[in-house]
């Protein structure tokens, strides 16, 4: 099949972190196919523009990772017609709607309280780390999807950033795409124009002051040390990507083979 390389990244209104992960190279020499797999942060603010972009993907599938905290405070997706949504929660990245609160509320103090000294990166670190053990049932879930019919398929969460970022990594594993190019497309959501942006609930200036943001930067960061602890988690719980492949997500070289041929040229 010819690969067909997009010449721009589409400027979304209301969607951020979008993208296609088609390019990224396999072990093999083969290439992840161009409109096969996208990911992004939320659709719910997406404008009638955005939403008829993403309608012109030809979507089957779109994996929404957010949970019920997450889609009150957001609200649902946009709805794409002809599209089946399938909304698998994960662990929130940051423990849940009350720590969320907390951000988005509380002054300097609470916030230096459970952000300083390491806490916020560790909080992060210790997410990646359960998402990859405990979540094997969902990850499982969207690769038996994608190697049967889901694809064109999109992925995301609330910022695009972590769940949908594993999820996306995970598939890219199962792919067999190089370790430092699954790292590569994980850091570029650190990209001004992708980054989720923060909620504070005051408004004054203080509530953005550069030790909040700085105490805040490590959940908004795609940080290499988060997605190499899911790598390492992976060594560490089954021995190597093969056996957590097979024994964690329940993946046969089978259904492994029928994934490479939807997602690969």
């Amino acid at each position: 099949m010819t690969q067909q390389i997009p010449s721009t990244e589409p400027e979304l209104a209301a969607v951020r972190n979008f993208r296609d992960v088609g390019g990224l190279p396999t072990v093999d020499g083969r290439r992840v196919r161009y409109g096969q797999l996208f990911r992004s942060g939320h659709l719910a603010h997406a404008t009638q523009e955005d939403a008829a972009f993403l309608a012109s993907l030809g979507l089957h599938t779109i994996f929404d990772f957010r949970n019920a905290a997450d889609q009150r405070l957001e609200g649902p997706d946009v709805e794409l017609p002809g599209v089946r949504n399938v909304n698998l929660p994960l662990t929130d990245p940051a423990d849940g709607a009350e720590f969320w609160k907390m951000v988005r509320d509380g002054d300097i103090d609470q916030l230096r309280a459970i952000l300083s000294d390491g806490k916020a990166a560790n909080r992060m670190i210790g997410s990646y780390r359960t998402i990859i053990k405990e979540r094997t049932a969902e990850h499982s879930q969207v690769l038996h999807a994608l190697a049967e019919d889901s694809v064109p398929a999109l992925m995301h969460c609330a910022a695009g950033k972590d769940r949908a970022g594993l999820s996306i990594a995970v598939t890219l594993l199962a792919l067999g795409v190089e370790r430092d190019a699954i790292l590569a497309d994980y850091l570029e959501s650190n990209a001004a124009h992708r980054r989720y942006k923060v909620h504070r609930s005051s408004s004054s200036a203080s509530a953005y002051s550069p030790e909040v943001m700085e105490l805040l930067s490590p959940l908004f960061d795609a940080r290499a040390e988060y997605l190499n602890t899911a790598f390492e988690t992976i060594e560490a719980t089954w021995g190597g990507v093969d056996a957590y492949l097979d024994q964690g997500l329940k993946i046969t070289p089978e259904l492994r083979d029928r994934l490479r041929e939807r997602l690969l040229d």
